[in-house]
């Protein structure tokens, strides 16, 4: 039986988010994961009782937004499974793939899936506390063509940074190196324009990370730099880390 919404209450749908699509990345291998959760895509590994995938679900939801695409890939079938065509008050569509297309490839594929300009999006193996109306806010009021989460950390080697000004236009990205040190990274929360979204190449699997957001820079890339606590799962060190991370979230929230 598909799953079923928290029952935790949405906020006001009055925030101008409340109209967008989401997009969730919800495709990855998971090849670091395979020892722990080699039986199920990545968004479906088991957090206190819930597939993980239900947090963010839960998250876009609590912002307003009702209907998102599930941009699946490596046994996605399970996904469908799970989560079926509505999740509390969320419409949930698919987009699966029938070869691995990458997580830029996996926007392309999904486009024309897309009901609202800009479209919000979320890699399916992280989590953000993040105030997703007023980051739609800022995205509005720089007027940008792309706005990228950011979060710091104490150490960027394994994220690689962002690079910006002031104002926060995305003047670059420095890649993962063996230079330890503080910096902004992106939280895998992003609002993007259809125009930027068209560009992306249909013929190839490309990497939104690697290859799409680098090409997106001096072309209205904007940074926000947000507050709130962040979890990515894609090692087994921090998978393990997810059970104390979400009870410690709910504490703050009680």
């Amino acid at each position: 039986m598909p799953l079923q919404h928290s029952g935790k209450v949405p906020r006001s749908a009055a925030s101008g988010i409340a109209g967008a699509t989401a997009a969730v990345l919800a495709g990855g291998l998971g090849t670091r994961l395979r020892p722990i959760v080699g039986d199920r895509p990545k968004v479906l590994a088991e957090v206190r009782g819930r597939p993980f995938l239900s947090y963010l679900l839960d998250q876009i939801a609590a912002a307003g937004v009702g209907s998102i695409v599930l941009c699946t890939g490596h046994m996605g079938e399970q996904v469908r499974s799970a989560f079926g065509d509505a999740y509390g008050g969320l419409r949930l569509t698919y987009s699966q793939e029938s070869s691995p297309l990458g997580t830029g490839g996996a926007l392309g594929k999904a486009l024309h899936l897309f009901q609202s300009d800009p479209v919000l999006v979320l890699n399916g193996d992280s989590f953000y506390d993040l105030d997703l109306a007023d980051f739609w806010k800022f995205h509005r009021a720089v007027n940008a063509a792309g706005s990228l989460a950011l979060t710091e950390v104490e150490d960027t080697r394994r994220y690689g940074r962002a690079c910006m000004q002031p104002d926060g236009a995305i003047t670059g990205f420095a890649e993962k190196s063996d230079t330890a040190g503080p910096g902004w990274i992106s939280a895998g929360i992003y609002l993007f324009s259809n125009l930027l979204l068209r560009s992306i190449p249909q013929d190839r699997p490309v990497s939104l990370e690697r290859e799409v957001l680098p090409s997106w820079v001096g072309r209205g890339l904007y940074g926000y730099r947000g507050k709130g606590a962040f979890l990515d799962i894609g090692t087994p060190e921090a998978y393990a880390a997810t059970g104390k991370f979400f009870g410690m979230i709910q504490e703050v929230e009680k």
